[in-house]
């Protein structure tokens, strides 16, 4: 479980950025930012260099259901009703710099750190190179895109794609709508998923639609239909994709492979830059969050306490849980260093 994302007021009494952000990735993230929450526009954040102050003015505490770095953005979906999800990007500006923008899917609809976006190659890659399975009868050309093939085998997939050290990045198995129900009845499509699923990245392209493909002169639709649905729900990262022909199949798989080309560009870029952002000072751990007007009423009803059922919660109250709670790691301190 992620610790909580906290908003506090930065310590630093002239910046220009007042507010300091801890986020729970990894070790820690710290970032300055001029805003609590990237309400009307994105919010440009810059490093924290210091560690967490051990005096701070915390404005909000928040719990996080989920925070992950994808590429070269982070991910932060927060554990409330509204204003829950948000993403750190992390792009380089002119002049080179590396800059930090705190965003939502309200102020911006996409963003795509160091990608020059052309409508000609894919996801603007150039000299896309494609391999080709060994194996692979008929293969897929790609005259019409801008990419080049050459033969090699390959450990999964029919086409591919590699990165510097020769590695696949992602891979594409082709199939027609014949050699897929085929695998599927003989169980070898269990095994190609298998072998697809532990890349990166990964997708069967059937060249034909799914209505099509239920069009069996032997074997029975609802056989069909119900083992993609097992292969799709026990693979679930290695998506079944119907195009309805050969060319587009041969387009999307371009795409496809294009696409994880620049993710794990991204992926290499976000790896490092998010490393940069670590503070230099250890993370001090954060205090037990207080708890709320209602489990306050709770724990008083449960110890025997007087309160009533609304209204402030009374500080003879909040002083009695202190106490009490103050106790119990005191207890538990006393334990672990008797045991050790």
């Amino acid at each position: 479980m992620p610790d909580d994302f906290v908003i506090a007021r930065n310590p630093e009494p002239d910046s220009t950025l007042p507010y300091l952000l801890r986020i729970p990735l990894g070790d820690g993230i710290l970032l300055k930012a001029k805003e609590t929450w990237p309400r009307t526009a994105k919010v440009y954040c810059h490093r924290f260099f210091d560690g967490w102050p051990e005096e701070v003015e915390i404005v909000e505490r928040v719990g996080v259901r989920s925070c992950v770095r994808r590429g070269a953005a982070i991910d932060l979906v927060l554990d409330r009703g509204r204003e829950n999800r948000s993403q750190f990007v992390i792009t380089t500006i002119r002049g080179g710099r590396q800059a930090v923008f705190w965003q939502t899917s309200r102020t911006v609809k996409q963003a795509r750190p160091r990608v020059a976006v052309s409508t000609a190659r894919a996801l603007g890659v150039r000299d896309l190179t494609i391999v080709v399975d060994s194996g692979e009868r008929y293969a897929w050309k790609f005259g019409e895109q801008q990419a080049t093939t050459r033969r090699e085998r390959l450990p999964a997939g029919d086409y591919g794609v590699l990165d510097e050290a020769g590695r696949v990045i992602a891979a594409v198995e082709r199939k027609s709508p014949q050699d897929l129900v085929g695998s599927m009845t003989s169980g070898k499509l269990k095994f190609q998923l298998t072998e697809l699923a532990s890349l990166p990245h990964a997708a069967v392209v059937v060249e034909a639609s799914y209505g099509r493909l239920l069009q069996h002169e032997h074997v029975r639709t609802a056989v069909i239909a119900d083992g993609l649905a097992e292969a799709q729900v026990a693979f679930p990262a290695v998506p079944i994709v119907f195009c309805d022909n050969r060319k587009l199949a041969q387009e999307w798989s371009y795409r496809f492979l294009a696409g994880a080309v620049v993710a794990a560009a991204a992926d290499d870029f976000g790896a490092t830059a998010v490393a940069d952002l670590t503070p230099s000072a250890p993370m001090s751990p954060l205090p037990t969050p207080e708890p709320s007007a209602a489990e306050l009423r709770a724990w008083a009803i449960a110890q025997g306490h007087e309160i009533s059922p609304k209204g402030r919660i009374p500080a003879e109250i909040r002083a009695a849980w202190a106490a009490t709670n103050a106790t119990a790691g005191r207890s538990a301190g006393a334990q672990s260093s008797s045991s050790s």
